[in-house]
């Protein structure tokens, strides 16, 4: 891996001449957790957590940058964002270690912005949102960031100019146990939707933005247990959501709905596996891949311990088709297609690296690249546009 100071003025001069180019994804890495045996342990004077910033835009994806920021694999693998200009990421911090007792984490609450141009690419910025923030978006305008507090029951609001996030408001989208898990703006601006991953909860949450002022409807779909990653289509017109199930050998599921009027509906549920958690839906509007866990965090001779998957679906007349899949490394999370829907990226937590598919429409092909980074890797996002 090459040093952030070795490559930053490469990055700065290859983003100052245009996005046509470089294809920019970020994945957040954790250093505080590795799983031991099947148990999620907290590492001993762990490093301290890191952004890979990576180019999909040549004949195979390559890191260009790596630094040092906050970051947790608590949460759905949605916790950075790009803006839609390739020059700023926005990365969440949903757990810290307990300063009174250094082998647990307690929520966190710090929201970081990275300025990908600078000579190195360096954070700018680091804000306070509610407890345990996780998934976080921004609008295709660029001016407003959303960011789903994990352990609050709200969704914390920001404006965002010149490089720097201000609050606005917070909004209360249900108690704190409801579990807001990811936030995601709808292409046109005018709405969000909110997954709710809490145990007696299961839901997602519709809110109303007109300028900044963003607003809970009284629209909350029914989805499957425990919605957690979601994805919206760059057309506007569907949304997938991954129901991560409780983990006791479910036939987990996700969630097809559809946004081409107003009142918002579930179109349809399709089994997909045990613990679906990365979620992600490709330029073409048409394809959805999502990472199955499968059971691959379970301890050696457990009944349910599995290979983990890459699935991908496909949206066909306002259903979902499974149309193929692909074995990928334990406790798979993040997932980030190229621009042109022929390469998926996919972060295999316990192995720390990123695997790299090729994907023609109906079969995926392993190339065997696999890129390290410095941490676990445990969410990835490119600019949606």
């Amino acid at each position: 891996m090459r040093t952030a100071s070795r490559t930053g003025a490469a990055l700065a001069l290859m983003l100052a001449a245009g996005t046509a180019s470089a294809q920019i994804a970020v994945s957040g890495n954790d250093n505080k957790a590795r799983l031991v045996n099947g148990v999620v342990t907290i590492v001993a004077n762990p490093p301290p957590d890191t952004i890979t910033i990576l180019d999909l835009g040549g004949r195979a994806p390559r890191p260009i940058a790596e630094l040092a920021v906050p970051h947790s694999v608590v949460g759905p693998p949605t916790g950075v964002a790009i803006s839609p200009d390739e020059r700023y990421a926005f990365v969440t911090s949903a757990q810290r270690i307990d300063p009174a007792d250094a082998t647990k984490t307690i929520p966190d609450n710090r929201v970081s912005v990275v300025d990908l141009r600078s000579s190195p690419p360096r954070v700018v910025q680091t804000v306070e949102a509610g407890a345990g923030p996780s998934g976080i978006s921004i609008n295709r305008a660029g001016n407003l960031v959303l960011v789903a507090n994990r352990n609050a029951g709200s969704v914390s609001v920001f404006r965002f100019a010149a490089g720097q996030l201000a609050p606005v408001s917070t909004v209360t989208v249900g108690p704190a146990n409801s579990g807001p898990s990811h936030v995601q703006f709808t292409p046109d601006g005018r709405r969000a939707l909110v997954t709710r991953d809490g145990e007696t909860d299961s839901r997602v949450s519709v809110l109303a933005i007109d300028g900044e002022t963003v607003t809970k409807t009284d629209r909350d779909l029914t989805v499957g247990t425990r919605p957690y990653g979601m994805g919206i289509t760059p057309n506007g017109q569907w949304a997938v959501v991954a129901n991560i199930g409780r983990g006791t050998g479910d036939a987990d599921t996700v969630s097809l709905i559809d946004l081409r009027r107003d009142f918002y509906l579930t179109a349809d549920t399709i089994s997909v596996g045990p613990t679906p958690e990365g979620i992600q839906v490709s330029p073409d509007n048409r394809h959805v891949a999502v990472t199955i866990h499968n059971g691959s965090a379970r301890p050696p001779g457990h009944p349910l311990l599995g290979v983990a998957q890459l699935v991908i679906l496909r949206i066909e007349a306002g259903r979902l088709r499974r149309i193929t899949q692909a074995p990928i490394g334990a406790w798979a999370q993040g997932i980030a297609f190229s621009r042109d829907g022929r390469t998926i990226v996919v972060q295999n937590m316990v192995d720390r690296n990123l695997a790299v598919f090729r994907f023609d429409g109906s079969r995926l092909i392993d190339t065997r690249q696999r890129i390290a980074v410095g941490g676990g890797p445990s969410a990835i996002r490119t600019a949606e546009r």
